[in-house]
């Protein structure tokens, strides 16, 4: 049977062995790789970069946490809403900051943002260490019980949503539990930081 379909085979031109093997095609070459060229590189010196980032005019706030064996806080400026729907707020804080820790093993935080006379306030707080509490009045946030200082405009009571890396800093997403403004204080205005300085919005 064998041999009677291999002489088929043969009669209609069909091979009867395997075809050999194609020859195989070279790989394409690599792409040569090419350096970033200097004009190409962004702005790399420091205090360039905190020039032109110092036009741009930010409200001041202090984040505050709860704490053992005292509560914990500093300035930030860098602090912005983030989403209405579930409602979110956003604050970056140093990778070297001592403040940090304390903060992020609370779970919590409250956000009081200050007014225009509060500058004095805020510099207590942008300071390393110490007691940045002394001669502070404040009582506890309602939600979180994190520190709500006294004669702020607003505060946002917060817990830690997530914490995603951003260079040297952190990038703090909370989610507001419960807020609030003090409308006497709101009169003054806002304590806005501008190129180094603090300053106020006149209308």
């Amino acid at each position: 049977m064998a041999a009677t379909a291999v002489r088929y085979l043969r009669s209609v031109g069909a091979p009867t062995t395997a075809a050999a093997p194609a020859t195989p095609v070279a790989p394409l070459p690599r792409p040569a790789l090419r350096a970033v060229r200097e004009d190409e590189r962004a702005p790399l010196d420091p205090a360039a970069f905190r020039s032109v980032l110092g036009h741009f005019a930010s409200g001041v706030t202090v984040v505050t946490a709860p704490g053992a064996p005292g509560p914990a806080g500093f300035a930030c400026q860098s602090f912005a809403s983030l989403s209405l729907d579930p409602p979110l707020v956003t604050f970056m804080v140093a990778r070297t900051s001592t403040t940090w820790p304390r903060i992020a093993r609370a779970g919590v935080f409250c956000v009081n943002v200050l007014g225009a006379a509060q500058g004095e306030l805020c510099r207590g707080f942008a300071v390393s260490g110490g007691d940045k509490f002394a001669g502070v009045s404040y009582g506890p946030a309602p939600a979180t019980g994190s520190p709500r200082l006294a004669d702020v405009p607003a505060w946002i009571d917060c817990t830690i949503q997530a914490v995603h890396t951003g260079g040297d800093h952190l990038i703090v997403v909370g989610r507001v539990e419960a807020l609030g403004t003090d409308p006497a204080a709101a009169e003054a205005g806002p304590l806005l930081f501008h190129r180094g300085t603090f300053g106020h919005f006149s209308p």
